[in-house]
């Protein structure tokens, strides 16, 4: 493997995770972790389509050309949405500015960048999201009878029934729960912003059941994860990697017997169904926004949307082509290798 020098990719991508963004920028390890996938996304795009071994990918090869191409792979082959495209590439643009400013043979790669512009959809984004069927025939795909089938049960419950990101999740402590007359949990947003959520009180049972048998004797105040993996002894919070792929496993099997389930199972689809079942409910949108964690009420009105183009659905397929509504009904809706080794030394992994 070649060694890792100041100025190289690989050494600056180093410098820029594990010093730059936590010690100096002071970043939450939530952001850090979005700033990791994008970087680590593309140097194994560029892998790919250069077909050389990781360590041997450069500079030279990030022309604006290959970020434009790696933009069009996350929306057309991984099924990103455009909101991620440009998430991920308001990332790659930030390390870049960071390159040019530590090794000026770099500046070239962010002067390409400029000329890539963030992507505006064609019209309104629907919010993706499940029925209760759906999210019941997941859990329902999990094996309960072994210790690991009720932890992937009750981590699917949890993240449900409390609207949580996925990093909001693998942050969860056990003094995080609160039992009691009214059970809630804290969790950790973006922007280290944090919010108490009530639990309802099936949610309440299986996390006590879970605590029995995953955290025996455990006292309440620990600053233990919540959901953790175990290696040879060692316990650690289950991976962002862990979890997608868990749902995904469980998603593919579940939308076998219940069609309703999407083809793609990712964790935000959860926290996008848990959301609009309570606006369906009759819980306002003020209450949606701050369960969520959202700083602008603005960004909670997408379900207002999304259940309108929902409702416009139901009542087109109700309506014949005969009708004279028919017409109205079509307007626009709201819609571990040497490879890893490499991550593992700059923190891609």
């Amino acid at each position: 493997m070649k060694k890792l020098g100041g100025s190289t990719l690989f050494g600056l991508i180093h410098n820029y995770l594990k010093v730059y963004l936590p010690s100096q920028r002071k970043l939450s390890h939530n952001t850090i972790r979005s700033y990791r996938e994008a970087l680590e996304l593309l140097v194994d795009f560029v892998k790919m389509q250069k077909s050389v071994p990781l360590q041997d990918v450069t500079f030279e090869m990030l022309t604006g050309e290959m970020i434009a191409a790696y933009l069009d792979y996350l929306e057309n082959e991984r099924g990103c949405g455009i909101v991620t495209r440009n998430n991920r590439l308001a990332a790659v643009r930030a390390f870049f500015a960071y390159a040019a400013d530590r090794d000026v043979t770099t500046a070239f790669v962010l002067g390409d960048m400029k000329n890539i512009p963030i992507k505006k959809p064609d019209k309104a984004v629907a919010i993706e999201h499940m029925s209760m069927a759906a999210v019941t025939a997941i859990v329902e795909q999990t094996n309960a009878d072994i210790p690991k089938g009720f932890r992937d049960r009750v981590f699917i419950i949890l993240m449900y029934d409390t609207g949580a990101r996925i990093g909001e999740m693998i942050d969860i402590k056990i003094c995080d729960l609160r039992f009691g007359k009214t059970p809630v949990i804290t969790l950790r947003g973006k922007g280290r912003k944090i919010r108490s959520v009530p639990l309802m009180e099936k949610t309440v049972q299986h996390l006590q059941k879970y605590l029995s048998i995953f955290h025996e004797n455990e006292p309440l105040c620990s600053q233990s994860p919540l959901f953790y993996s175990e290696i040879r002894g060692q316990r650690s919070p289950l991976s962002d990697r862990r979890i997608r792929y868990l749902l995904k496993d469980h998603g593919v099997k579940a939308h076998k017997c219940c069609p309703e389930v999407p083809e793609n199972v990712h964790p935000h689809l959860f926290r996008h169904s848990r959301a609009m079942h309570l606006y369906q409910q009759g819980m306002d949108l003020t209450l949606v926004s701050q369960w969520l964690g959202h700083a602008n009420i603005e960004t909670t009105q997408v379900y207002a949307h999304a259940d309108t183009e929902h409702k416009r659905r139901a009542i087109a397929a109700a309506t014949t082509a005969e009708n004279t509504l028919h017409a109205e009904l079509s307007m626009e809706r709201f819609t571990v290798s040497d490879e890893d080794t490499l991550k593992r030394l700059t923190g891609l992994r």
